[in-house]
């Protein structure tokens, strides 16, 4: 059973769509279907439901995915295991990263990662959705931020430590808010993932407890360059992990308010599909990316499964 076969498979499973498997895949849509056709002949059963809209699984396609992943996964491994340690691995990798931390710290240190690795090929997606990992085929994501119930493998990594900031031209403006009575007089950048969504208010951690200050906001914005760069304008105060805005405040570009009264730190977690196995790259990267990571984050909890 060819390895290559049932990583098309693999691929147009976790999208339900030929089309999209074959973009990611490099290959032409004919290829891809070819390629499965031929599995489904091999196996001597049905696995994919195919009509003019939709592609899906059937019953034994669901198990034979299964089935398939650890495959792959497990020939890699072996493929892996007698070759010169400084061969380095080899493959394809899609992960995603929040916008400012692939900006400013993770992607500066990628050619440290890919030097030992260069038969490696990365694909990077940056942007402030959640992405669908199983959906969208990527191996692993990093994300920031209380995590909703999910069927994939979470592995914090820590939380990053919370700031309040403003403006010199806000500051001059409104005037320096030092208690929470303060706040009254003064206005937030709200951050929304759905422009609709209301509720701006201010968020500080009271012992364990995390409370909410409403606030009144001028601007909501969806993403973290435009939330940043609406407080650089002065529009408004914002709270955000300190990791990426030190050089704003060293710059004297931005200042620090109310630091008695700041958010939870927020959490930093690593998610992967559940596999019996991990494929060898994705370990490689789960690892380096925890390590790039661990200087600037508070302690981790126990991996989540």
């Amino acid at each position: 059973m060819d390895l290559n076969t049932l990583r098309i498979f693999s691929r147009v499973a976790e999208l339900n769509s030929f089309t999209q498997a074959a973009d990611q895949l490099g290959l032409t849509k004919g290829r891809v279907s070819t390629a499965v056709q031929q599995l489904e002949l091999l196996v001597g059963a049905r696995l994919l439901q195919r009509s003019t809209r939709h592609v899906r699984l059937t019953s034994d396609g669901e198990q034979f995915l299964t089935r398939c992943k650890d495959l792959i996964a497990d020939a890699e491994q072996l493929q892996g295991m007698f070759q010169p340690a400084d061969s380095g691995l080899q493959g394809r990798l899609r992960i995603d990263l929040p916008n400012t931390l692939a900006r400013k710290l993770i992607i500066p240190k990628l050619p440290e990662f890919l030097s030992r690795h260069p038969l490696l090929e990365l694909g990077i997606s940056t942007t402030d959705r959640h992405v669908d990992v199983l959906q969208e085929g990527f191996d692993c994501v990093l994300r920031v931020g209380r995590l909703a119930d999910t069927d994939l493998v979470a592995r914090p990594l820590g939380a990053m430590r919370m700031c309040n900031l403003a403006s010199p031209s806000y500051l001059q403006t409104y005037g320096t808010p030092k208690t929470l009575a303060d706040l009254s007089r003064h206005r937030l950048v709200h951050y929304a993932a759905t422009l609709g969504t209301q509720g701006a208010g201010w968020e500080w951690q009271d012992g364990n407890k995390v409370r909410i200050h409403p606030m009144r906001s001028a601007v909501v914005v969806n993403g973290t360059d435009a939330y940043q760069a609406a407080c650089l304008a002065g529009l408004g105060l914002i709270q955000v992990p300190i990791l990426g805005a030190m050089h704003l405040v060293d710059e004297g570009r931005l200042a620090i308010v109310m630091p008695d009264f700041t958010a939870a730190p927020m959490p930093v977690s690593l998610l992967y599909p559940q596999r019996r196995q991990i494929a060898p790259r994705v370990q490689a990267i789960l690892n380096w990316l925890a390590q790039v990571m661990a200087p600037y984050l508070a302690e981790p909890q126990a991996e989540k499964r």
